[in-house]
């Protein structure tokens, strides 16, 4: 199985002084003593030894700061990391030739495979339609490269739509299912007006064909972390994308403020358990290493499939709390 989406980052020594409004830019500004057990550096051992107890073979890394620093962080560490299996890092898509010279550095690294921008955290409601973001995201995909979109409802589900029909070119991972706006669910006829928009908005990125989706983050506030609380969500995501335009991913440490990892996973393989051979191998490895294409080169991402997956037993744990929202 490959884990989709994982995050590690390295805090300064002094990051609790530096935290607060009124203090200058700190790397992971988004993350601070309000997220509690969050609040401090993940690293590659930590990880590692995480995986290999939920017996998970390798992850793609995801970018948590929108510096190169934090890039250059992960590619390094997957340099030395055979369990990493790609990064998606960030660049700056505001100034075209700032990312063309990015592009041309990181991707010497054959583990550099997509971009990623903190959109949520971004002030400009339009960044996914600023011209110079375009014209470097026409870079990105020429390079065959992925943009990652985290947390895209309620700002950027419907520019997310927009910017994958004008870039047909492009591949768009959409993070998180988009970040649902559940509290109840979404089965019934009668929707909240926002959930009802969010599944609007939702379909008509999944009817382009240059659009996949990670099922992950998904300890959202107010819904119970469980598959049964989750099947209309799984089951929708199924219907738009289906399972060779699925994967799963664990959103560590995120989502360790509402399960362990062992229990989120647990979860995840529940929702798919009734899928068939070739949906469940897609989902937990096969749309992610096609995606981002590995054991390929960046150019054409193809891997052929495995022959036959392997099922793992994890642990039970009892169900906790759903998290509170979390930027990364």
């Amino acid at each position: 199985m490959i884990d989709s989406h994982l995050h590690l980052w390295e805090l300064p020594p002094n990051a609790e002084q530096r935290s607060g409004p009124d203090k200058p830019r700190r790397p992971y500004s988004w993350l601070g003593p309000r997220h509690g057990s969050l609040f401090r550096s993940y690293g590659a051992a930590e990880a590692q030894e995480t995986l290999k107890e939920a017996r998970v073979r390798g992850a793609v890394l995801v970018q948590a700061d929108d510096t190169l620093a934090d890039t250059e962080f992960l590619l390094a560490t997957a340099d030395r990391s055979d369990w990493v299996l790609a990064v998606v890092g960030w660049i700056p898509l505001e100034q075209p030739d700032l990312a063309a010279a990015q592009l041309e550095r990181l991707g010497v690294n054959p583990k550099f495979r997509g971009v990623r921008h903190l959109v949520h955290d971004d002030p400009r409601d339009d960044f996914l339609e600023l011209p110079a973001v375009r014209e470097s995201l026409r870079l990105v995909a020429a390079r065959g490269l992925t943009l990652d979109i985290p947390d895209a409802y309620p700002r950027h589900l419907q520019r997310a739509v927009s910017l994958a029909r004008d870039l047909p070119e492009l591949t768009v991972v959409l993070d998180h299912l988009g970040k649902p706006p559940l509290t109840d669910g979404i089965a019934g006829d009668s929707l909240p007006l926002e959930v009802e928009r969010w599944r609007r908005e939702f379909r008509a990125l999944a009817g382009l064909p240059n659009t996949v989706a990670k099922v992950s983050g998904l300890h959202l506030p107010g819904l119970e972390y469980s598959a049964k609380a989750l099947r209309p969500l799984w089951e929708e995501a199924l219907t738009a994308f289906g399972p060779e335009r699925l994967m799963i991913g664990m959103d560590w440490p995120v989502s360790t403020l509402g399960a362990p990892y062992h229990r989120t996973l647990e979860v995840l393989l529940e929702l798919a358990a009734d899928l068939d051979m070739a949906g469940r191998h897609a989902f937990l490895e096969g749309t992610a290493a096609r995606i981002y294409g590995l054991g390929t080169s960046p150019e054409s991402p193809s891997p052929q499939p495995e022959a036959e997956l392997q099922e793992a037993e994890f642990p039970a744990a009892q169900n906790p709390t759903s998290q509170n929202e979390v930027k990364a």
